[in-house]
Order: structure tokens, then sequence, then C-alpha cells
């Protein structure tokens, strides 16, 4: 005889079902929503040489492993290069591309920078794509050798001299592109011309960093002006909260947000194969020239934000770079 309790389990059963079901469907749209856009391009790069700072982890290693899928030349510029060789081995046999390089580049060294290019000038023929992937966030308040913030120095001040001492060889291999990754964080970001390396206010590690992602996107932006007519394009980019080392410093300062944030981390932000799909876009897309000097994300234009658009700022911000780096007119 059966009991009210085995007719409330069977009319159970079904209805723990269908919250499993609703549940997984969630998680699937979530992760969906949280993958973003997908670059659909699919041309080839035979022939073509592309450079990629910080190519041996993270959305970095993954551009590095689509160029190489195409066809490309890859060159990995990174500073550690044994962990650089690891992932160009990685790359080689999981594309089936054996042009895939490594070279030495420090970005926090403006004598690592010009020695790298300096290399890469009289050795390679041609360069098409040039992605300034690297990047370093919130770390503890360090100077470079030259006395650079390092966030400063190596999100911003390494890539715009690496980018202009390249010019020479993006000009001849036009149409060239270059593409730099910057970040949502920009949105908040102010360039503080009277202390950029935070000599006289506290140092606040968010802080450096929103000015630094704030600098590509005005750096892309003047650098597109400058380029116009030359066949060299330029485009920023916002890639996602990406599941990769970057935030290694925010963990070592709060360990127990490290651990609390792992498991949602699952969730909530992209893999580095997802994050890589903007810089990818950027790269490889055809038709984008006209929107040379814009700002993407998810595989789209997007409106910067308005400090990001301000021209003077940009320009001005190039004229302080320069100088810091000791660019010369020549150069």
């Amino acid at each position: 005889m059966k009991t009210d309790s085995d007719r409330s389990d069977r009319w159970a059963l079904p209805g723990y079902g269908a919250a499993v079901a609703v549940s997984v469907l969630g998680v699937w749209l979530l992760r969906r929503w949280v993958a973003g856009g997908v670059c659909r391009c699919t041309a080839r790069l035979d022939g073509r040489t592309v450079l990629i700072t910080g190519a041996n982890t993270g959305i970095g290693k993954e551009t590095a492993r689509d160029m190489a899928r195409r066809g490309a030349r890859v060159v990995m510029a990174c500073r550690d290069l044994t962990r650089a060789e690891r992932a160009a081995e990685e790359v080689r046999r999981s594309t089936g591309n054996g042009n895939v390089v490594i070279r030495h580049l420090d970005l926090a060294s403006t004598y690592s920078v010009r020695m790298f290019a300096k290399e890469f000038l009289g050795s390679e023929e041609r360069l098409d794509i040039l992605i300034n992937n690297a990047g370093i966030m919130m770390c503890p308040k360090w100077l470079t050798e030259d006395s650079f913030e390092t966030q400063m120095a190596v999100n911003h001040l390494g890539h715009f001299l690496l980018t202009n001492l390249l010019l020479p060889k993006l000009r001849t291999s036009a149409p060239s592109r270059v593409v730099v990754v910057s970040s949502l964080a920009h949105e908040t970001g102010k360039i503080d011309f009277d202390d950029l390396f935070f000599a006289k206010r506290p140092y606040s590690s968010m802080t450096s960093y929103k000015q630094s992602k704030l600098a590509n996107v005005l750096f892309s932006r003047e650098l597109a002006r400058r380029m116009k007519g030359t066949g060299v394009t330029a485009y920023s980019l916002h890639p996602g909260v990406i599941r990769t080392e970057l935030g290694r410093h925010v963990e070592s300062w709060f360990p127990l947000l490290g651990v609390l944030l792992r498991a949602p981390s699952m969730l909530l932000m992209k893999t580095p194969t997802q994050g890589a799909q903007t810089s990818i876009y950027c790269a490889v897309t055809p038709g984008l020239e006209n929107l040379s000097g814009g700002y993407f994300s998810d595989c789209k234009e997007k409106r910067a934000a308005e400090v990001a658009r301000d021209n003077e700022v940009a320009k001005k911000l190039w004229d302080v770079s320069a100088q810091l780096v000791g660019l010369s007119v020549k150069e």
C-alpha cells in the first residue's frame, strides 16, 4: 500500500529534474553571455609576420596560437624566455606551424626595448601586425631602472617606444596594423601629467592601472591620427574580464578574496581563448581601416569614454611619453 509520502516523492522527482534542467540552461546561457563576441573571420596570414608582446601566457598565447593557425610567422616577445619557449613549442605542436619564434623583451626597460627593436629591424623582412598585449595589473609601487612607475612603464611607455621604433617596418609592410590591449578600466582613468609616477601623491595600484589603460586608448587614437594615409592603422580594445595570471598581485594582497572568488570566476570570467577574440578580430578582420583609432569590445566597435576621446590630451600624452623614453624626432 502506497503512503502519502510515496506519492509526494513521485511528484517531487519530476519537479527536481525540471529545476536541474533550468539551472543547467541558466548556467549555459550565463557562460554564453560572459564569453562575448567571437571572431568569425577566416582570413589567412600566409607570408605575413605578427609580433605579440607577452605571448607566453593568457590571451597573448591564445592570440599567438590563432595567428599561427592562419599561417603567419609569429614572433613571441617575452621577458621570461624559458616560459616563452614552452609556450612557443605548445603553439607549434597544436597548430602544425613551425614558424613560431621567441625573442627577449622586457617592457620595463627602455634599453631592452631598444635592443629588441634593433634586432627585429635587422633580422625580420616585414611586420604586418603588432599586438601590444603584455601588461601588469595592480602591482605594488615599483620603479623601473628608468625610474618609471612599473604599471605606466610596462603597460604604456614600453609599448609606446616599441611601436615607434618599429614604425619603419610597419610602413614598408603596409597595409599593417597595431593592436593595443587596453581595458574597460580606462573609463575612470585620468592622466596626471603633474605626477605620472606617484612621486607627490600616495600610490594607488588601481589608480595607476586605470591611468595606464587610459594611456593605451589615447596612444592608439593619436597613433591613428599620425599614421593617416600611410597604410598603418591602430585599434585599442577591452578584452573582457579573463581568468589569467594578470590579477596575481590582487590575490597576493588579499588571498582570502582570491579563494572566495575562484569558484564564481569559473562562471563570470572569460577563458583566455574567449578573451583573445577581440584582439584577433582587430588584427585580421578586413574593412576596419576606416575605424582606425577606434576602441573595440566583444568584436565590435564601442564608444570609448569621453576622456579617452580628448585629442588634446592624446597629443600631450604622446609628446610627454616621447620625452620620457628619449624618442627623438628622427626616430
